[in-house]
């Protein structure tokens, strides 16, 4: 039969199941120290009884456990990295895009909102707006596609998605971005 741990208090402990963020980078730090600190402290005790091979032996070994403990906290920090919310990731506050920083007060993101939100998604494919004019755009050009997707896909939104008094009020962002589109 399997002992329960318990506490001092006499209550049972629940075994853990993983580390915090928090926990697996110091684990993981220190791990560095223990290695360098157990590998020397090995080679001075085998130097006067063993040959050079018993050492590199015993070096090997310690080093591949070191590895894999390191593989393991590198696992769980990666675990909590993706659980962890866009707030967390970046040390207390919201990513710039949804921040008034990252947003352009005539509508859309600007550079600063585009960076942040590319960072916290990583493989997106997001631009800044395309506020030149359609009469100084070439037809068929990446630019003016750009622009006449995203003004038919926006004004579809507007439409169905918002609400009267939103769709009405030239302040709301989805008015504003319309508007630094030239839709």
């Amino acid at each position: 039969m399997a002992r329960i741990k318990k506490a001092k208090n006499g209550d049972p402990v629940k075994p853990q199941r993983g580390f915090t963020l928090s926990e697996a980078k110091r684990k993981r730090d220190s791990l560095d120290y223990d290695a360098k600190t157990s590998m020397a402290a090995a080679r001075q005790r085998t130097l006067g009884s063993k040959g050079y091979d018993d050492i590199s032996q015993e070096l090997t070994k310690r080093a591949r456990r070191s590895d894999s403990l390191r593989n393991v906290f590198d696992r769980a920090i990666e675990r909590a990295t993706k659980k962890a919310t866009p707030k967390q990731r970046n040390g207390g506050k919201t990513p710039a895009w949804q921040r008034k920083e990252g947003k352009n007060p005539e509508g859309g993101l600007n550079a600063k909102g585009v960076a942040s939100y590319r960072k916290a998604n990583p493989g997106s494919k997001l631009k800044t707006a395309v506020t030149t004019k359609p009469s100084k755009l070439k037809p068929g050009s990446k630019a003016a596609s750009r622009r006449k997707s995203f003004c038919s896909r926006m004004s579809g939104m507007k439409k169905k998605l918002t609400s009267a008094k939103t769709a009405n009020d030239p302040n709301s962002r989805i008015n504003k971005s319309l508007r630094k589109w030239n839709c």
